[in-house]
């Protein structure tokens, strides 16, 4: 297996974490009547369970270019040490970006997401030439 398709593969498992920790917060929040129910009307999370929805939302989100620049990378055959860095700079940010969007951090939240995806259009950039 590539490197970046290892990179890819973990953040895939940092997104089922993710999942794990807002799910525990979320259902003592809202109760298992709301969170079993059929979710006619969208479940509104706040605080801490919120943050880490939309934390959680926030990597789907980037998970979805990444996983088409390592993809494109891998079938393509053009791994580098430039992609290969650019998938370990994209799964450390996206690491790094849950407990600051948790604790709020602001401007530094913004910047490791800004490098995350910076990594991720590094990678398709390097997919065209």
């Amino acid at each position: 297996m590539t490197q970046e398709l290892t990179a890819l593969t973990l953040a895939a498992q940092l997104q089922v974490v993710q999942f794990v920790i807002m799910a525990v917060p979320a259902n003592i929040q809202l109760g298992p009547a709301k969170t079993t129910g059929p979710r006619d009307q969208p479940l509104e999370l706040h605080g801490l369970a919120g943050r880490l929805k939309r934390a959680q939302d926030n990597h789907f989100e980037g998970l979805i270019l990444f996983s088409i620049a390592v993809m494109v990378i891998t079938v393509s055959d053009q791994s580098s040490a430039v992609t290969v860095t650019s998938a370990w700079v994209y799964l450390v940010a996206r690491i790094l970006y849950v407990p600051a969007y948790v604790i709020a951090v602001g401007m530094w939240r913004s910047a490791i997401w800004g490098l995350g995806f910076l990594a991720t259009f590094v990678m398709l950039c390097a997919a065209l030439v």
